[in-house]
């Protein structure tokens, strides 16, 4: 899986009440970072939340604890396509797909990373007896599952022959992703009101558990349930070739799942009025101009487009680099799910490092880690077993570097983050936080495509007929095969695709190259000097 960073969003106020952990392994986050829902006016209601006693789970009363659990399941809904568009599909893509083809793919998982340009439209349009929430929760869930249960009838087809389909393929799922992205600003926004005040800290929680629980049963459970080697081994005594659940079925399941909860929200589910600014949309976006009209914003945009280059090979191909050479998906699957309780806990210490004057030392830190460990993932690809059977002792290897990796990730995600809600205004606290959070998460996004194509543009692989069989094909003239057809073609004809210069490397050399001289050239001091400034030099006048 990429390694994708998910923030917490901030609930009303741009002041934390407390430590920020990610809330998915491996950063899908970065594409997918849970921004806050733009207040409509420029009011930010200050945080009272850090000034009462925080109240257990069992505190909670019956109320809050049923919302709580319908948070869960609303949150658990949106993460199973993205789970699905972010984790699984790619690596299913590839087995058919070059590397370039699958960089066309990952367009699918930029609404995450846009939502920003219509969430005020959601938070200011909807209709006042049906719900502010509701009015946008069950329409666009109603068509997620239509999109889901259309998938779940054409999906083997549309991938038995990937390369002509690509682009469906590509649609289909920029659509899922686009809908889930607008259901999640409509729900983040309606926990601030489905939870009451001394519950609202155990919004996180919800989106946290959901979020991470839809994630892994997308990726790490699918997968694993997914492929015949694993049903084989646990579940049957005579082999078969299939997993236990297809994607096509597993599709239509979750399809059927989602409308029976729509059903269950737009019948059973009663939303309270509450008082809504009256500034609408045009001042969200003034105020967002405004903001970006700041030399010192400017510069932090700079960074947070350009920061992220120096690990996209590692963090775009490394997996898929592994499972071409022949790590088992169960393998992959279990290594991101080890990783997960890291995650947490890494998230807990970082926020305590990221308080003080520097917080984003810290950042800088972890940018130096994730480059460290972009280095290590490249040499434990080198390191493959030659035999493809994966022991212990490199499992071990490939976990350790992916808990390496997602520890400066974490890091790096907290600090950046903390130092956003120093630096926010409080008048446009909502404005200014998801303004920053977007293009951060963009910055992420944008080279993946460009490292997907490069892998491939500089990867030169022959077809050459195999020396056992060289007599049987006395004509048998060498060519390229380094797209997936050519390899196919190159196994029908009885030769051997032989790869001179494999792209993965030359990629993620180049990536760690720039982003070394981005950071000592430029980054580093210009982050020096952004933390070095008085909160009054990030204030829109």
């Amino acid at each position: 899986m990429e390694n994708i960073e998910l923030s917490h969003r901030k609930r009303n106020s741009p002041a934390s009440s407390g430590p920020l952990l990610p809330i998915a392994s491996s950063n899908w986050a970065e594409s997918a970072a849970l921004d806050e829902p733009s207040p409509i006016s420029g009011h930010v209601p200050s945080n009272t939340i850090s000034e009462k006693r925080s109240l257990s789970f069992g505190e909670l009363s019956p109320v809050d604890r049923k919302n709580f659990f319908i948070l869960v399941l609303l949150y658990l809904l949106q993460g199973i396509p993205v789970g699905l568009a972010f984790g699984s599909i790619p690596f299913l893509l590839k087995t058919k797909l070059s590397y370039g083809q699958v960089g066309i793919f990952t367009l699918a998982s930029y609404p995450y990373s846009l939502k920003l340009l219509w969430s005020p439209i959601v938070d200011a349009v909807f209709n006042r007896d049906f719900g502010r929430r509701k009015s946008w929760i069950v329409p666009v869930q109603s068509v997620s599952s239509m999109v889901l249960l259309y998938l779940g009838s054409s999906a083997e087809v549309l991938l038995e022959d990937a390369e002509k389909n690509l682009g469906t393929i590509t649609l289909m799922f920029f659509t899922l992703v686009f809908l889930c992205a607008t259901q999640d600003i409509a729900v983040d926004g309606w926990a601030l009101t489905l939870l009451s005040h001394e519950a609202l800290s155990y919004a996180s929680t919800a989106q946290t558990v959901g979020l991470n629980t839809g994630y892994f049963m997308s990726f790490t459970v699918f997968l694993a349930f997914n492929s015949p080697d694993f049903a084989n081994k646990y579940f049957r005594a005579e082999p078969l070739d299939t997993g236990v659940i297809s994607l096509s079925q597993y599709l239509t399941l979750w399809g059927w799942i989602y409308l029976i909860m729509t059903i269950l929200v737009g019948l059973f589910m009663r939303e309270e009025r509450h008082r809504t600014d009256e500034g609408g949309i045009k001042t969200v976006y003034r105020s967002m101009y405004n903001m970006l009209r700041l030399s010192n914003v400017q510069i932090l945009i700079i960074v947070h487009v350009i920061a992220k280059i120096g690990f996209q090979a590692n963090e775009a191909v490394t997996n898929l680099k592994l499972l071409e050479k022949g790590l088992s998906k169960e393998d992959l699957a279990l290594t991101v799910l080890i990783d997960f309780p890291f995650e947490i806990i890494f998230g807990y210490y970082a926020a305590k490092w990221s308080t003080g004057s520097k917080p984003l030392r810290p950042w800088m830190w972890g940018f130096l880690g994730r480059i460290g460990a972009a280095i290590l993932s490249m040499l434990s690809v080198v390191a493959f077993p030659r035999s493809g059977k994966v022991g212990l002792g490199y499992l071990l290897i490939i976990i350790l570097t992916h808990v390496l990796g997602s520890f400066m990730s974490t890091v790096q995600f907290v600090s950046i983050n903390a130092f956003h809600t120093q630096i926010a205004d409080p008048l446009i606290g909502g404005t200014y936080m998801t303004t920053l959070n977007t293009i951060s998460n963009l910055g992420g996004q944008w080279p993946r495509i460009i490292v997907l194509y490069a892998v491939d543009w500089f990867t030169t692989a022959s077809c050459r007929p195999d020396p056992a069989t060289r007599d049987k094909h006395p004509l048998f003239e060498p060519f390229s095969c380094v797209a997936e057809a050519s390899k196919e073609k190159c196994r029908v004809l009885g030769g051997q695709c032989n790869i001179d210069t494999d792209g993965y490397y030359v990629a993620n050399i180049v990536c760690i190259t720039v982003g070394l001289v981005l950071f000592f050239g430029w980054i580093k001091k210009k982050m020096t000097y952004l933390q070095s400034l008085p909160t009054a030099s990030w204030r829109v006048e």
